[in-house]
């Protein structure tokens, strides 16, 4: 009788014990709360409007471009833009060092003084691209207010206006990253495997656009970019582009092109793939023409003749794109409903962008 006694003795003051708990973890909450609301109530009027002032803005795109002195397509951006809020996207441009945008080098007001003041050169299929886009997203990344990263090229054009491109890439909570197992054309250096293991080595498309979670993955990456660095060197050209033979045996130089694989394989390595949609949201032509300037790694050009109101419209109409080393088709879609793939194309000469535009084949 005196154990039950005892027991029940405990259990009241067990439960009396977790009140009093709750009473103190409340009034700890109203306090806190309080001194929050005092906080704000006496804090300067100017950080008082910054403060609502941020609660309310819009979420940003932030459109990185990567140019190689002057935006030569500066024309369709100015008119893209234009008809676009301007709380909802920031412009940041890498040329090479020194060059200004100014009136005196650019038909778009957007883009003066965008350029970056720490951009360094940049030299095709070596390392220095993905450095150009991590000191991009490093700049970007310091106002909070952006929350989409979009890597843009200098003969790119926009499909559609600013409101749906808003609205497509902000209704993702995905990045959207060309990414597919490379298999066939062995630029994986065995060099790397310390750092990069061979399973998770990927390949795609430059033309990421990026949450912020993962733009901040890729600025601060301090591993797998000096790996990139070190072991992926670029192979000489094809002979009819050389201006000297090579005389060294190149059989064995891995020709990585670090664009192509590096955004892909860190995000592979960081177990971030399930966050992606596995696709990018800018066109390219990789299919090579009989005339030799059309021939090689690069993709294929679209001139004044090739801008016609059928190249527009079977872009827009792409929605799947198959992988042939994974045998998987993506079909396109953004926050789980299915859409065109593709919201941005290249590459167009200027002449090309100046016929679509007079044809309002462009929807800018």
């Amino acid at each position: 009788m005196k154990k039950k006694i005892h027991y029940h003795h405990q259990k009241q003051k067990s439960c009396c014990n977790c009140k009093w708990r709750q009473v103190v973890l409340g009034l700890m909450g109203a306090i806190t709360a309080g001194l929050i609301m005092l906080q704000v109530l006496y804090m300067p009027q100017s950080l008082k409007n910054h403060y609502f002032n941020f609660a309310a803005a819009s979420p940003k795109i932030a459109f990185l471009f990567i140019a190689r002195n002057r935006l030569s397509l500066d024309f369709v951006w100015q008119r893209f833009f234009q008809g676009a809020e301007e709380s909802k996207f920031s412009i940041y441009i890498h040329s090479r060092p020194g060059f200004v945008f100014s009136k005196g080098t650019t038909r778009c007001k957007y883009f003066y003084g965008r350029q970056l003041s720490d951009s360094i050169q940049v030299d095709w299929g070596e390392a220095s691209m993905i450095e150009a886009e991590r000191i991009l997203l490093r700049k970007a990344l310091q106002d909070p207010l952006n929350q989409r990263f979009v890597f843009v090229s200098d003969s790119c054009v926009p499909l559609y206006n600013f409101s749906y491109i808003y609205d497509y890439i902000m209704s993702s909570p995905k990045s959207f990253v060309d990414s597919f197992s490379d298999t066939k054309e062995g630029r994986y250096n065995p060099k790397m495997s310390g750092v990069i293991p061979v399973e998770k080595w990927r390949k795609g498309s430059q033309w990421a656009t990026l949450i912020r979670k993962h733009a901040e993955v890729v600025a601060a990456d301090n591993a797998v970019f000096p790996a990139f660095q070190l072991h992926c060197k670029r192979k000489p050209l094809p002979e009819f582009w050389r201006q000297e033979a090579v005389v060294a045996d190149t059989s064995k130089i891995h020709n990585c092109i670090p664009d192509e694989h590096y955004v892909q394989t860190l995000l592979a390595m960081k177990g971030l793939e399930g966050e992606i949609n596995r696709r990018t949201v800018t066109y390219t032509l990789w299919k090579a023409g009989k005339a030799r300037e059309r021939q090689g790694w690069h993709p294929m050009t679209f001139k004044y003749a090739d801008a016609t109101a059928n190249l527009t419209s079977d872009i827009k109409g792409i929605d799947h794109i198959y992988y042939e080393t994974e045998y998987r088709t993506e079909w396109c879609s953004t926050n789980e409903k299915f859409c065109p793939c593709f919201l941005f194309a290249r590459k167009f000469s200027r002449g090309a962008a100046f016929h679509l535009l007079n044809q309002t084949l462009l929807v800018v």
